[in-house]
């Protein structure tokens, strides 16, 4: 079919230099490069091309090179050329466009730019050139006093803390679902965790069982579509995090599509191979702060010792909203901010629909500190 869209980058190839070696045909995911045998020539589809450079890296003769295209429509401050752009594509293909990989909108992150000095948080601030400080972190619920007794001038703590989670790195992995991504990458990201003193989140996309060993850095993940919830995953996480939503797409659910579930991801998400793996925009046994509560006493009772987390997206509004988790018994709130990386979402909810994570940390914090809830509740961040 021919589109109309005029093409972002124009794709040129040195004829003098290529050889028909046919590595860009194979390595191009996009399907921009075929070999035409009838002529013996390599032609490429410019429309298809996203500059990922991947052809321009491999070819052995450097005879590719990828330019922007100096043709584009006209624009003004209410049609951007990128508008116009995914404007004609949806026209064209019928289908609302999806990306990944966060938000490119150049909004300041104040994340990327965040200075960790634990020498002047202690009183009296201290010499990091020479003395031992660490960044180890502890997470859950603080109690609202605490209780000490001395018994031969050594003091002994009375007060029954609840569980902790231990953080040697005030770091964590976010969540990414097997499915998503690869068993490989899910390994290597609990590897990871457990070798820095951190947690990896399993996203909603269940577990394989080779990967239950290292549960002590683990958080698993129950969403909309419950996909891979069983008492044996529940138990093998350090954290069990509810998902309510994300930054990326507030108030949408998610989709696999039936050619990435694999014979071994569908046994991890307890589904059938091939088919399509939709998860619902809300999760439909939660319409109160009481199911909310109902569903993390359902996961305590498999999972005893557990932390609970709330992943919630940063939207208008998100300190009652973190109030309300705080009051179900949440030991965690996720704030999801609208920049957080997902596999596909909507183009136009992931650049306009989410609010800063900056945002959300200032407002939870706020309301749960009004609410005189705020030493119940961690507060996570991601996006």
């Amino acid at each position: 079919m021919k589109t109309y869209v005029i093409p972002e980058y124009l794709v040129e190839r040195d004829p003098r230099r290529c050889i028909r070696c046919k590595v860009c045909v194979n390595q191009c995911t996009y399907e921009t490069h075929c070999y035409d045998p009838e002529s013996d020539t390599i032609v490429s589809k410019d429309s298809t091309c996203v500059n990922c450079q991947r052809c321009v890296t491999m070819c052995p003769t450097n005879a590719i090179t990828v330019k922007k295209n100096p043709n584009a429509n006209r624009e003004n401050a209410n049609w951007t050329v990128e508008a116009i752009r995914d404007l004609k594509k949806a026209s064209e293909s019928g289908a609302v466009q999806i990306t990944g990989m966060g938000n490119d909108k150049p909004a300041f992150n104040y994340w990327d730019r965040i200075l960790l000095n634990a020498s002047q948080v202690t009183n009296p601030s201290i010499d990091p050139l020479r003395e031992p400080m660490e960044i180890r972190t502890y997470l859950g619920s603080k109690p609202d006093h605490i209780e000490i007794d001395y018994k031969d001038g050594v003091p002994e703590l009375k007060t029954q803390l609840t569980p902790q989670l231990r953080l040697d790195t005030p770091i964590m992995f976010s969540a990414m679902s097997y499915g998503a991504i690869s068993l490989n990458v899910h390994t290597a990201l609990a590897r990871a965790a457990s070798e820095c003193g951190t947690y990896y989140n399993t996203g909603e996309g269940g577990l394989d069982q080779s990967l239950y060993q290292y549960g002590d850095h683990t958080i698993v993940q129950v969403a909309s579509g419950r996909f891979g919830v069983h008492p044996k995953y529940l138990d093998s996480g350090a954290a069990v995090e509810i998902k309510i939503g994300q930054g990326a797409k507030p108030g949408e659910g998610g989709h696999l599509p039936g050619k990435k579930v694999t014979p071994k991801i569908a046994a991890a998400r307890n589904a059938t191979p091939g088919v399509d793996l939709i998860s619902p925009s809300n999760n439909h046994d939660i319409y109160s702060i009481e199911d909310l509560a109902q569903l993390n006493e359902e996961l305590k009772t498999c999972n005893p010792h557990a932390k609970i987390s709330v992943k919630v997206p940063v939207v208008p509004n998100i300190g009652t909203i973190a109030v309300g988790i705080a009051k179900a018994g949440a030991d965690i709130i996720n704030l999801s901010g609208y920049d957080g990386g997902t596999g596909a979402a909507r183009t136009h909810a992931l650049k306009f629909v989410g609010l800063p994570a900056e945002i959300g940390v200032k407002e939870a914090h706020r309301a749960l500190c009004e609410a005189g809830l705020r030493h119940h509740v961690e507060l996570w961040v991601d996006g």
